[in-house]
């Protein structure tokens, strides 16, 4: 009988650094049935692929066995709403420095009183030995309990090396320098479980803003239940300066509605009757009713959530890098130590070799500037499910863009008006527009918009006739009006075959009124203003290769692609736009694939990074790999400088750690650096990590420097 895999998400508790999650993700790996396992650190969960021989309770005894918890609900807070700020940047940064001074001020007492200037020699004296390793066990029993149930485990982590350095002085008669080395120990394990803490704060924070209950219209009585419990097609009702619950459909009601925390706009939105709403967001100035869609975990704040989350566990080549140096760093730092202790230096140096040696730092470097970002990004209406996705944008040189929808606005717009016979502009488009008032066809409404800006009045039709396909013709003012193609309006169809229109693509509208040709109005798709802007951003960041690919004509494409000044390929099929995408990777090539239909969901999903557009399908949506939650093209050159920030901060993560470290064991095996001192130094580099990832935090979305060079 074939096992049927499937998919589980299990809580831990007592994770506080990247060895831990490790050591986690080994325990559940060994598991018989469990096909995969990924350990999230800040998300306190483990995400678990196990077929049918497998069961839970397995799973959580192999996570306890391993020393950690299985809490019985899922870990993360519902604490108010009203608790969370937007100073978390500043907040984290004043923690960080406090948390510096405090180790500073502690190595200041311990190293330099105690050991250079021998104060504390009187209490060394007096203190007999085995008290000094009673004190040494005590203080470091957490520690080396861990170690102990590792190695029982056939693992190595970052504290079985200081675990051997301390027992080694212990051995040595150096008690106090063993019990220093296990109070360094565990100022460091308080460093990274406070850099955790501060980034599962960025989840915590989003998760807090989860509106809890939702007031729901049930038999025309209201009522208060879990968000969880709303089904799609519920009422909700929403009181002035309430939390949305669920996204939906305003069906009633006016109200002034802040999204920023989920598009980023900055300025509050209209929500009236058929506007669209989302969960989370505040509503002001009035009351709405509004059909749910989606609640919970369903709801797109729901999905910011798990996509913020989630971020670690996309892991892009610099990650896995880190994670591979780990594997290898510990035992070639007792290599060293082993060399230096058998050419001649010395016991001590030995331990501090040992001491200074820390691979978690490694371990913390990109996932701590990952999330960081992901969740300011999340913060700007811009959703990126995964770290890998952050690291590719980075190196992206090939930009492919879709048209409809995402170039344009998918909605024709009148882009010239030619007159006939004597009649005026303002004259003809009343007509056309007056004659197709109760249309429903897209380019009537582009007639009317045309007739709204001009601020002309239309009149009211009679005899009103659509034609399927080919347009309308009514009565206006005692004229009979026709307007469409040369089947309803075959008049001014014959007269304009004599004119050059300065439109040479889209779609003409011909108007004849009372048997003459009155004129035509040709026919666009509208534009998007901000899209030149946008793609010199991205040509100034040195992305040279933007190209259209679309499904329209070869005219039309040609005409929008030399306007915005890019290349471009016309008359395709959803099959045509992927093979275009893998032929630019098969040359090595990174790819961004830009759209909105369901016909670009393969190239969005085959693209090294897709983006949908903010109005895109739910295909393009759930295909791509980021999404715009504001219909807003500033949004993508803010994205690109978003991941080439993160990833320069990760490198830089990267770089001070690893010299940092080669400094460290090159001083400590050549006897420079004794082991209180070497301690001391192995806990600033995640106290450094994180305040560098914190900067992260407060990055803006660029749009102010739209206008100006990228560097």
């Amino acid at each position: 009988m074939s096992a049927t895999p499937h998919h589980v998400e299990v809580p831990v508790s007592g994770m506080d650094c990247a060895g831990c999650a490790r050591t986690v993700q080994q325990a559940i790996s060994a598991v018989p049935g469990v096909s995969s396992a990924e350990v999230l650190l800040t998300a306190e969960k483990a995400i678990v692929d196990l077929d049918d021989t497998a069961h839970i309770e397995q799973i959580h005894r192999a996570i306890e066995a391993a020393g950690y918890g299985v809490p019985e609900t899922d870990p993360r807070p519902t604490d108010r709403e009203d608790d969370v700020t937007d100073d978390s940047a500043d907040d984290v940064s004043r923690q960080i420095l406090r948390l510096f001074g405090s180790i500073f001020a502690a190595v200041l007492v311990v190293v330099v009183a105690g050991e250079v200037l021998g104060l504390l020699d009187w209490l060394v004296d007096a203190v007999p030995w085995y008290v000094g390793a009673l004190a040494v066990a005590g203080l470091g029993y957490p520690v080396f309990k861990q170690v102990v149930r590792s190695t029982l485990r056939g693992h190595i982590i970052a504290h079985t090396l200081m675990a051997v350095g301390a027992g080694a002085a212990l051995i040595a008669g150096q008690w106090v320098t063993a019990l220093i080395v296990v109070f360094f120990m565990r100022m460091g394990d308080y460093a990274e479980r406070f850099t955790t803490e501060q980034t599962r704060e960025s989840v915590r924070s989003l998760t807090r803003m989860a509106p809890q209950t939702a007031r729901v219209v049930w038999e025309d009585e209201e009522r208060t239940v879990a968000v969880d419990e709303v089904e799609p097609d519920d009422i909700v009702v929403v009181r002035p300066g309430e939390r949305i619950p669920v996204d939906g459909i305003v069906v009633a009601g006016h109200a002034t509605v802040d999204q920023s925390a989920i598009t980023g706009e900055s300025m509050p939105v209209e929500a009236v009757p058929g506007r669209k709403v989302f969960a989370a967001t505040i509503a002001g100035g009035g009351s709405l009713r509004v059909r749910s869609t989606a609640a919970g975990r369903d709801s797109t704040f729901g999905r910011v959530i798990e996509m913020v989350q989630q971020a670690e566990r996309h892991r892009g080549a610099v990650q896995r890098y880190a994670d591979r140096f780990s594997t290898y760093y510990l035992p070639v730092v007792a290599a060293i130590a082993g060399a230096t202790y058998l050419f001649g230096g010395g016991l001590m140096a030995t331990v501090a070799v040992l001491v200074v040696a820390c691979s978690c730092a490694f371990a913390l470097a990109t996932p701590a500037a990952i999330l960081a970002s992901v969740g300011a990004a999340a913060k700007q209406g811009l959703l990126i499910k995964g770290g890998k996705y952050v690291e590719a944008l980075s190196r992206a040189d090939v930009v492919l863009v879709d048209k409809t929808g995402t170039l344009t606005l998918g909605r024709p717009e009148i882009r010239e008006v030619t007159t006939l016979n004597g009649f005026s502009e303002d004259e003809l488009i009343r007509l056309g527009a007056s004659a197709e008032r109760y249309s429903e066809h897209p380019l009537a409404d582009a007639v009317r918009r045309l007739a709204a800006d001009r601020g002309i009045e239309l009149a009211e039709p009679e005899d009103f006739h659509a034609v399927p396909g080919a347009g309308v013709h009514a009565r206006v003012n005692g004229m009979d009006v026709r307007v469409g193609s040369e089947r309803v309006a075959g008049v001014a169809a014959a007269a304009a075959s004599t004119l050059e229109l300065a439109t040479r693509t889209g779609t003409r509208l011909y108007i004849d009124v009372d048997g003459q040709a009155g004129g035509v109005l040709s026919a666009a798709d509208a534009d998007r203003e901000e899209v030149p802007v946008a793609l010199d951003a991205l040509r100034q960041m040195g992305i040279e290769h933007i190209e259209l690919l679309t499904g329209d004509r070869q005219d039309v494409a040609a005409e929008l692609a030399s306007r915005l000044g890019i290349t471009f390929k016309a008359e395709l099929l959803p099959e045509d736009k992927i093979e275009i995408v893998r032929h630019y990777q098969g040359h090595g090539h990174t790819v961004v694939m830009i759209g909105d239909g369901v016909n670009d969901a393969p190239a969005l999903a085959q693209a090294d990074v897709g983006i949908a557009m903010s109005r895109g399908t739910d295909v393009a949506t759930e295909s791509a790999h980021v999404a715009l939650m504001r219909d807003d093209w500033s949004l993508v050159p803010s994205l690109f400088r978003i991941a080439r920030r993160t990833m320069g901060v990760v490198r830089l993560n990267i770089g001070f750690t690893a010299a940092y470290n080669v400094v460290g064991l090159a001083l400590a095996a050549f006897g420079f650096l004794p082991p209180i001192y070497a301690a001391a130094a192995q806990s600033l580099p995640d106290i450094g990590i994180m305040a560098n990832s914190a900067r992260l935090i407060r990055q803006d979305d660029g749009r102010s420097r739209s206008h100006a060079p990228v560097t």
